[in-house]
């Protein structure tokens, strides 16, 4: 009998703190944030980050950034810039981390592990993303163009949806996922528009306001070097809102077309387009208490595995069996998830493997009705969660989301006033 430990990877972590955390609005596609660069949205959201949770800039001693997609020339500084404008010191250092749609969470994970290996006491975790500015690429044309040949510009945007080790777009692995476990068009439409009327309800209800720093024209100042902020067009002056959550009656959802031909997956049924920045400050028990902190949140433990790459959005199953199974619990003594809707399909499919008590899922609306920004998701994710938790005096919630590629990950947090 083999003693094999399930695959995947994990982390339990004996005392690290979610201080606070704060997020930008997530305003769609080709919006009002559409000219701004990931940096920016960045440094905004880890400045308001370091704000609400009361710590200093200079106490922070690692800062990890996750960006997807570049939108602009600057991304290999991203880190590093978001670190130095909101005001860290120079000595700290930076790093990026990119785990697809997971990037938010692996943020917390990292963060975890260098504050628990004695790194730093306080970590500042941003993830900043512009979906709209996701480039027109070529990888071919550095030896020049050759008469009559392809000229290979293609929407990196697009392109980068396709698997092309299975030969799959992520749509078709949801797609996979809808026959494998008998998902029907009606049941993903009628999901899809519970996501939407949940989200809709926290905003009316100031939920969502409460983790929102608004975006204003502003100047990053840093002295001694270039000044850096955000200009928006127009006539605005605040944009504090998210904008794709709307009432959207399964009637309405119904009419769409499906992407692929006998599909369940529509463009009003899969995660919305949108650009965002979340940032969080992580810290050490002895932090926390050393300067009297009142945190957000336990980080408790984190796990990833890996999934076949034609079902990629079954990811959070396996990822939350391997965190409940080493953390020693079990799946009815969690009180919240989040769990991020890449597409109706695949959530209700992550919901029947687990046997998931849907009312606990995404609470206050999901990535359908606000949106996934790739590398915010899963910082947004898991603020929500933790706020959450507080509002409704519960313990212990799973953030997680499935990987394009074939992986997921979960983090398990702990309100510890929670019941």
């Amino acid at each position: 009998m083999s003693n094999r430990k399930q695959p995947g990877f994990f982390n339990a972590f004996e005392d690290i703190w979610i201080v606070d955390g704060v997020r930008t609005p997530m305003i769609d596609y080709c919006g009002a944030l559409g000219h701004i660069s990931p940096t920016d949205l960045g440094i905004k959201a880890a400045r308001a980050a370091l704000a609400r949770a009361g710590v200093p800039a200079d106490h922070v001693g690692t800062v990890i950034a996750g960006n997807m997609a570049p939108g602009d020339y600057e991304q290999f500084m991203l880190p590093r810039h978001i670190g130095l404008y909101a005001g860290v010191p120079q000595e700290v250092p930076a790093l990026m981390a990119q785990r697809i749609c997971g990037t938010g969470f692996e943020l917390f994970r990292q963060a975890g592990e260098q504050i628990q290996n004695r790194c730093a006491d306080v970590a500042l975790v941003t993830g900043a993303e512009s979906m709209t500015r996701n480039p027109i690429a070529s990888f071919t044309h550095r030896t020049g163009f050759k008469l009559g040949a392809p000229v290979e510009f293609k929407d990196f945007l697009w392109e980068a949806l396709t698997d092309s080790t299975a030969g799959i777009t992520m749509i078709q692995t949801a797609e996979n996922l809808a026959k494998k476990y008998g998902i029907t068009r009606e049941q993903v439409d009628a999901f899809a528009s519970h996501s939407f009327a949940k989200a809709v309800a926290a905003q009316q209800a100031g939920f969502h306001a409460g983790e929102i720093v608004p975006v204003i024209t502003e100047k990053f100042e840093l002295e001694g070097y270039a000044t850096r902020g955000i200009r928006l067009q127009g006539k605005l002056t605040e944009v504090a809102q998210d904008t794709h959550a709307r009432l959207s009656p399964v009637e309405v959802l119904a009419k769409l077309r499906s992407v692929y031909p006998g599909g369940v997956q529509t463009g009003g049924n899969s995660s919305a387009l949108v650009d965002a920045a979340a940032a969080a400050v992580v810290a050490s028990g002895s932090y926390v208490r050393a300067e009297g902190k009142n945190p957000l949140a336990r980080v408790v433990a984190a796990a990833v595995v890996g999934v076949p790459p034609e079902i990629m959005g079954i990811g959070p199953a396996p990822a939350i069996r391997l965190l409940l199974e080493r953390a020693g619990l079990t799946l009815d003594a969690i009180d919240r998830f989040e769990i991020n809707e890449a597409q109706g399909a695949q959530t209700l499919a992550v919901g029947r493997e687990l046997g998931l008590d849907m009312d606990k899922l995404n609470v206050n609306g999901g990535a359908i009705a606000l949106g996934h920004p790739l590398a915010a998701t899963g910082v947004r994710l898991t603020i929500t969660l933790a706020r959450e938790l507080q509002r409704s005096g519960l313990r212990y919630g799973i953030s997680s989301a499935c990987i394009g590629g074939g992986q997921g990950i979960a983090l398990l947090i702990e309100n510890p006033q929670g019941v």
